[in-house]
């Protein structure tokens, strides 16, 4: 695939991974890139490189355009590996004259590849570097999502680099928004956020509101993972404006996890009860489902119930899995609840709820549990639970 133009002077020239689909956790089912860019002025500058094992896709594709000895300046937005990986192979190809990270990216590129020769900048927000035509101006992003990312601003152009901000993990040979269904956009851009983002949403509601103050004008967003917005880059950022409110749709999603279909029978009349009270639901099974699917899904619900079957006095490893992933992520303002079975101790409600209550949830009801197999009776009291949550969703 050839290098792909994105304004005067200013290409695509990253790698596709059709092949990844497990990214420390997350399921990446569609794949995803490693976008870097090239910058064709007095200073030919490299924004981000890509992982090690397809640095040679980078290197083909800065070569249809122009010999790599002759960059001058690297730019670091992000030290995560997938992005600096071939880093050094590229400082020892080029040997650029600067190397212009954040003050925390010298430090995290200091610890990751102990290279002390490197020609290391200090990216200073509000102190511009020009390329000749073209005006680099920097933005410290502090966890967004580690402690050394940044944005490069393109000022003639109005176009961002902004590192792991407004990405989504899709491989793709077409590298614009407007070439791509806006609805795999939308689902892979909730994914993204979900899985990575959702602990930081404060960091970027601050963020959105300091852009918005200084009145920076974008007309193009050009991620680290996936698409480049071209067409209708406010569509990210209002995504993530919502995201970052932590705003439920005020519909509910009954998660569990089930030993012998006693807490499967019961999370299905919890969902009855929902319904009874104009609720959207969805269950979800973790057997079934991805816990970087479920999180996709719990970024937008008001309410999440959970389910599970009592394990040797604590909870089947599933469930027990996707509340440590969910705690670290730090959902908020969600409506909770806990139910399930058990056959002589019944510990899993209460460990429901308390990683709930840890997580600052509101949780409505001190949980249903039943032994064994549930009688009638037991999924009556079911449905009270579910619509006990539709109505706690009302008020």
């Amino acid at each position: 695939m050839n290098p792909i133009k994105l304004t005067e002077k200013i290409y695509w020239v990253g790698a596709i991974d059709w092949n990844v689909r497990d990214f420390h956790g997350y399921s990446t089912n569609r794949g995803t890139t490693y976008n870097a860019y090239l910058i064709m002025d007095e200073k030919i500058t490299l924004v981000d490189t890509v992982k090690s094992s397809l640095k040679d896709d980078l290197i083909s594709r800065i070569s249809e355009i122009v010999d790599p000895k002759k960059i001058d300046y690297i730019v670091v937005n992000h030290v995560e590996m997938d992005h600096s990986g071939a880093l050094p192979d590229m400082v020892d190809l080029i040997q650029p004259e600067k190397i212009i990270c954040s003050k925390m990216g010298e430090k995290a590129l200091r610890q990751h590849f102990h290279r002390d020769d490197w020609p290391y900048e200090i990216a200073v927000p509000g102190e511009d570097i020009s390329l000749g035509s073209k005006t680099l101006s920097f933005l410290e992003t502090r966890m967004l999502h580690w402690p050394d990312s940044m944005f490069t601003y393109v000022v003639e152009d109005k176009l961002l680099f902004s590192s792991d901000a407004f990405g989504m993990h899709l491989a793709s040979s077409e590298r614009f928004d407007d070439e791509i269904s806006p609805a795999i956009l939308m689902d892979e851009m909730t994914k993204y956020y979900a899985n990575i983002l959702t602990l930081y949403s404060p960091l970027v509601k601050k963020l959105i509101a300091k852009v918005q103050e200084i009145g920076l004008e974008i007309d193009m967003i050009a991620p680290d993972h996936g698409v480049v917005w071209r067409s209708n880059p406010m569509m990210a950022i209002e995504a993530y404006d919502r995201w970052s409110r932590n705003e439920g749709k005020g519909n509910a999603l009954v998660i569990y996890d089930t030993m012998w279909h006693s807490t499967e029978k019961m999370a299905k009349e919890v969902a009855a009860g929902l319904q009874d009270e104009g609720v959207s639901v969805k269950l979800l099974n973790l057997r079934y489902c991805h816990r970087s699917d479920v999180m996709s899904e719990v970024l937008d619900a008001s309410a999440i119930v959970l389910g599970c079957s009592t394990l040797n006095n604590g909870l089947l490893p599933r469930m027990a899995g996707f509340l440590m992933y969910m705690r670290g992520l730090r959902p908020a303002n969600k409506i909770g609840a806990a139910f399930g079975s058990f056959g002589w101790s019944g510990e899993a409600v209460k460990l429901l709820n308390a990683s709930m209550e840890e997580m600052k949830f509101d949780v409505v009801d001190d949980g249903l549990k039943v032994k064994y197999v549930p009688e009638s009776c037991d999924l009556s009291d079911c449905v009270a639970l579910g619509r006990k949550v539709g109505q706690a969703l009302k008020n």
